[in-house]
């Protein structure tokens, strides 16, 4: 970090510090740009009621903080001693955010008094596979977005001895804002012209990392329009993967690379996707009503306890709902999925839909239900 950029977060620190009592009392706080979102839907129905709320985010370019709306007030607070220093010691009632294991990295409970804090998940997967085994414990609220949450964490609870916490139905907002952009069918297909996007999670399992070229060949060479949206995390940690893969297509005018993460063109006007763990794929089948080939790699396991749970992850249980399943070795099988999957696209729709009904709640409605909610937190939480 540089100098400018340390004393620029201290300014920024007492800045907060020095706003009016009640523009503190309800804090919103962004890991990064990509929380806004899933915080963001609740943040504009609160300010949408006439609430005043604080907005803290490590990203100096996140895009709230250009954002002027009343009732808004947004800070770049960075990721070191300010935002320790704030954490340590804020004075507020409610406090919101999309980062897992409070307590247990460097973001902490206030020391200064006895602050509600709620979780928004970030994804629709579950709560016990993906997710570390401490991620969730020392929150007070769990804003869930299905019954798979409300179940693994109740599970949790009772297997660890854990207290209870209060569980929101609240449903997923970055979903309904996919919804609202416009459901399946609004991009028609031409006739003749399957378009397959690849659109994986990151990691040296995960299908760029480990099938890259031999699993991208396979739609190409098939026929059909390939679009590779490449993991942003798979780009910076492993570039020569994507690198690979775009060198063995040249000269193929069906496959091209997508690495605007800020533009949602290639998923809206894919026919079908190809993945493996990421929760993008939910949101891609739940959002655009379209199906998913799920490859099946290894996987991402971050709680190697999860099976104590006896709970299937959501993400494991769903993927035949939302599409088929590949093996890794068997790629050649992958062309005919996506004509089978494309072939009835009414019949997919609404298997999908039928899904989502059943494992998200509030569909389109999110953003009441999580307003509702926080402005609970407030009327119940009380100074220590």
């Amino acid at each position: 970090m540089s100098v400018r950029d340390f004393f620029r977060q201290r300014a920024e620190a007492k800045r907060f510090g020095a706003l009016p009592k009640a523009a503190r009392e309800l804090v919103f706080y962004a890991e990064d740009g990509g929380a806004w979102p899933h915080l963001g839907p609740i943040v504009s129905e609160l300010l949408r009621r006439g609430h005043q709320l604080s907005y803290l985010t490590s990203s100096s370019d996140d895009p709230v903080l250009t954002r002027n709306e009343q009732g808004l007030h947004a800070f770049w607070i960075g990721s070191g001693i300010a935002r320790t220093s704030i954490f340590v010691q804020l004075d507020a009632r409610v406090c919101v955010m999309t980062m897992p294991d409070l307590e247990c990295s460097f973001i902490k409970r206030s020391k200064l008094r006895p602050v509600q804090y709620a979780y928004v998940f970030h994804s629709i997967v579950s709560a016990h596979m993906i997710y570390r085994k401490v991620a969730f414990d020392h929150y007070d609220t769990d804003l869930c977005v299905g019954p798979h949450h409300v179940e693994e964490i109740r599970a949790a609870e009772q297997r660890y001895g854990l207290p209870a916490k209060e569980l929101v139905q609240h449903g997923y907002g970055r979903l309904d804002t996919i919804l609202a952009e416009g459901v399946a069918g609004d991009t028609d297909r031409a006739p003749g012209s399957t378009r397959v996007l690849i659109a994986p999670s990151w990691g040296p399992t995960c299908i760029v990392e480990s099938l890259g070229e031999p699993l991208v060949r396979a739609l190409v060479e098939a026929g059909f329009d390939v679009t590779l949206r490449p993991h942003p995390t798979t780009s910076e940690r492993f570039p020569g993967a994507v690198e690979q893969v775009v060198a063995a297509m040249a000269g193929h005018d069906n496959f091209q690379l997508d690495t605007d993460m800020a533009s949602s063109a290639s998923l809206h006007a894919s026919d079908v996707m190809v993945s493996d763990w990421s929760g993008a794929a939910l949101e891609y089948a739940f959002g655009r009503e379209r199906p998913v080939i799920f490859v099946d790699v290894p996987r991402k396991v971050n709680n190697e306890d999860y099976g104590e749970l006896g709970i299937e992850p959501l993400e494991v249980s769903v993927r035949e709902e939302l599409g088929a399943v590949v093996s890794p070795d068997r790629l050649e099988d992958l062309p005919a999925a996506v004509e089978r999957l494309v072939a009835d696209p009414q019949a997919m729709r609404a298997r999908i839909v039928a899904a989502r009904e059943q494992h998200v709640f509030h569909v389109g409605r999110s953003a009441v239900a999580g307003a509702d909610a926080i402005e609970a937190m407030l009327g119940a939480a009380v100074d220590g």
